[in-house]
């Protein structure tokens, strides 16, 4: 008799991602356990903080080759030198309105809720590391002088991502400027962008591990008290930048017609990236490819994204005038409203060159004070929670980057509406 043959299974690896937790759940359950071992076990948290660095430098290993060939790709690519001006044109004046926006948002939320008012803390002089971070700071015309690079191979082995922005788009124009002839060079790093992008996904799966490292480390050396040392500071900048991007970026998303709430989710993997590692960078990869699946055309994604990491730091624009008047407030130094406007200028030329890097602004931030005769003491207080306001304010800047790339494809009408809704109505 014959016996029926059994019904066909699912492949194993089918049924592996079936039970497999998503990179998303992953990340939350690594958030949650590295909470949990820095607050039970301090010295475990701390002792595998080099996980988290290991995280770390493998994203930067990718971050140069990515950024280079996406950039070029995403120029070139375009095919059209006048579509190009438009669209890097349309950027740069998006990035600046939002990012003026952000100082003035920050300073009136520093101003009506005074969060260093009556803490009387004794600030004296400045701490030599501070004062030599501050002298560190370039001047404008040094600022001009080093975004060009002298040897690209030199910027990329020190992460200078500015330089690499300007070499990258002087390479992508003139390599669209050749035509036909420079169609292989065109392939050839179109092929080392999708490289770079598979190569991205293997490291990805390290990054529930990364993560549940990089929180253990901090809550296992700064302890949850940290976040009551300065409890004020910490409610004003994570409440302005919540609001900001409700109302904000918010609005920007109902005036380019994408559903906000789904826009959140279709981005909720880098931005728990970037807010789990306060890096921009480390998010960078998966915002490319979030991006892309969200209906925005390649040579956009690969020209605004990398761009908006150098020049539309939402985030981080929005907490330079918080932590500067914070410091103002705590040496019980009053600053006039002519003051505040000079230091909103000033931040707007200075925080252009902020890498998108944990703790870069903290150089900005001394060189800032230095100029206002505030006490650089201020900015090592801040150092101690620097940690969980790099979090909150990096993530910012990753919607902002994301959103900034809608917008622009948005305002050249090759935003594909039927492929966002599709990730809308997925998320």
């Amino acid at each position: 008799m014959a016996l029926n043959p059994p019904a066909p299974s699912a492949p194993p690896s089918i049924l592996r991602r079936s039970r497999a937790p998503s990179l998303t759940t992953q990340i939350f359950i690594g958030l949650l356990v590295g909470i949990a071992v820095g607050y039970l076990w301090p010295p475990v948290g701390v002792g595998i903080k080099p996980l988290a660095e290991v995280f770390l430098r493998m994203i930067k290993m990718i971050i140069a080759p990515l950024i280079f060939s996406t950039l070029v790709v995403g120029i070139a690519g375009t095919g059209d030198l006048n579509a190009l001006k438009r669209i890097g044109l349309k950027a740069i004046v998006y990035f600046q309105v939002v990012t003026t926006i952000a100082l003035f948002w920050g300073l009136g939320f520093v101003n009506w809720f005074q969060p260093g008012a009556g803490l009387a803390v004794p600030l004296t002089g400045a701490t030599e590391d501070l004062a030599a971070a501050a002298a560190r700071q370039q001047g404008g015309w040094d600022i001009l002088v080093h975004l060009f690079p002298t040897s690209i191979f030199d910027a990329m082995a020190r992460g200078d991502i500015l330089q690499l922005v300007v070499f990258s788009i002087f390479f992508g124009i003139a390599l669209a400027a050749i035509g036909e002839k420079g169609k292989p060079v065109l392939d050839f790093f179109d092929g080392v962008a999708q490289l770079m992008l598979k190569f991205t996904s293997y490291v990805m799966l390290y990054a529930p591990v990364g993560v549940t490292a990089a929180i253990a480390a901090t809550v296992g050396g700064k302890g949850l008290a940290i976040l009551w040392t300065l409890g004020k500071l910490v409610l004003v900048v994570y409440g302005s930048l919540a609001l900001f991007t409700v109302v904000v970026l918010g609005a920007v998303a109902l005036l380019i017609r994408v559903p906000f709430l789904a826009f959140l989710k279709a981005i909720r993997e880098p931005f728990l990236i970037a807010f789990t590692t306060a890096s921009s960078e480390a998010a960078l990869p998966k915002a490319l490819e979030v991006m892309e699946r969200f209906g925005c055309p390649k040579n956009i994604v690969g020209l605004v994204l990398p761009t908006g990491y150098s020049f539309n730091l939402d985030g981080t624009t929005l907490y330079l005038p918080v932590a500067t008047v914070f410091v103002a407030q705590l040496a019980g130094v009053e600053m006039s409203f002519g003051q505040q406007m000079m230091m909103l200028l000033t931040l707007t030329l200075t925080s252009k060159g902020v890498a998108a890097v944990p703790r870069a602004s903290l150089v900005v931030l001394t060189a800032t004070l230095t100029q206002f005769n505030l006490p650089l003491e201020g900015a090592a207080i801040l150092l101690g929670i620097d940690q969980v306001l790099d979090m909150a304010r990096t993530g910012v800047n990753v919607i902002g980057n994301c959103l900034a790339t809608a917008v622009v494809a948005r305002w050249e009408g090759v935003l594909d509406d039927r492929r966002m809704l599709e990730q809308a109505r997925a998320a």
